[in-house]
């Protein structure tokens, strides 16, 4: 399938041209491909680098930088239903109008049931439902052996990920410019929802981690035309590249139809698990093992293409 070019919108050129620095986004399409532990390891290699966690609903590249947090920071979004019972008539129109079931027979409303679309509150006869802001998750601001972070953690069953997405991406590019930092690696999340479409726009390259399986072949197509539709240069390595040769190969043939350049296949190598019970990246735990020299590599690659 080939992948359709898209201009670059008004609002992503403003947004490199008023920060001025470069943003690598590393994404995968789907979990399990090992993303995290390559753009630590990444991220080991880098010099005057700030990095970003994107994965808010799942946020694990902590686990591998150990980061020491500075300032921490409430993340408010959406509203949730409250029904005052002393005003509430009972005339049953806000459990006819709710789609998720949230309000029960006596009037309460189910916090984890209520998605916060505020139907309830708009056409509620008596006015009687209010709907305050929730606190949703906490941001940090840290540091790292390599560098500064930015990263989130989302409260269970919460929404609005896409919002809190582009707030540490935000931050992260405000403490950058702060700290005269020249690039940015951000750890996007999987799949290709609003999280990810929140960490792509306005990047300055695409790097895409996938694995030699069908379902790797197929997200990595999915995550390769979001790119195209934002206008982000996209790039490919191909991690656990041993596992499969046959669909390595079908990797390599669909890069290279669309333009994608594969920067390198990493064997696979217990290494990586090792290196993650320890808090580590496969660099700093096994520099001398193939895994680290291909990743090496790929950098160099990177900085080439970054410019």
């Amino acid at each position: 399938m080939s992948i359709p070019g898209k201009p670059g919108s008004t609002c992503v050129r403003l947004l490199k041209e008023n920060y001025g620095m470069k943003e690598l986004v590393v994404l995968s399409g789907k979990g399990g491909t090992g993303k995290t532990s390559i753009m630590a390891s990444l991220a080991s290699l880098a010099e005057n680098s700030a990095f970003c966690d994107a994965d808010v609903d799942a946020a694990d590249l902590h686990l591998l930088l150990n980061p020491e947090i500075r300032t921490r920071n409430d993340f408010s979004g959406g509203g949730q239903a409250v029904i005052r019972s002393e005003q509430c008539t009972g005339c049953g129109v806000c459990r006819e109008l709710c789609n998720w079931n949230a309000i029960d027979e006596t009037f309460k409303v189910d916090p984890v049931a209520c998605e916060g679309c505020g139907v309830c509150v708009w056409f509620c006869p008596e006015k009687a439902i209010d709907f305050p802001i929730k606190t949703c998750g906490q941001w940090f601001v840290s540091d790292t052996r390599f560098g500064p972070l930015v990263h989130a953690r989302l409260g269970i069953a919460e929404e609005n990920s896409g919002k809190l997405v582009t707030l540490v991406r935000q931050e992260v590019k405000r403490l950058a410019e702060e700290q005269g930092r020249g690039l940015i690696i951000t750890d996007g999340p999987p799949g290709v929802g609003c999280p990810v479409i929140a960490s792509l726009g306005g990047a300055s390259a695409l790097l895409i981690v996938t694995e030699p399986t069908v379902s790797g072949l197929h997200d990595m197509d999915r995550v390769a035309q979001l790119a195209a539709h934002f206008n982000v240069p996209a790039m490919v390595c191909v991690n656990k590249c041993d596992l499969n040769d046959a669909m390595t190969g079908k990797i390599e043939a669909y890069a290279e139809k669309n333009g994608l350049p594969v920067l390198g296949k990493i064997p696979f190598d217990p290494a990586f698990v090792e290196a993650m019970v320890q808090g580590l990246t496969v660099l700093e735990f096994k520099p001398t093992s193939q895994a680290a020299r291909v990743i090496e590599d790929i950098w160099q690659k990177v900085e080439e293409r970054l410019g």
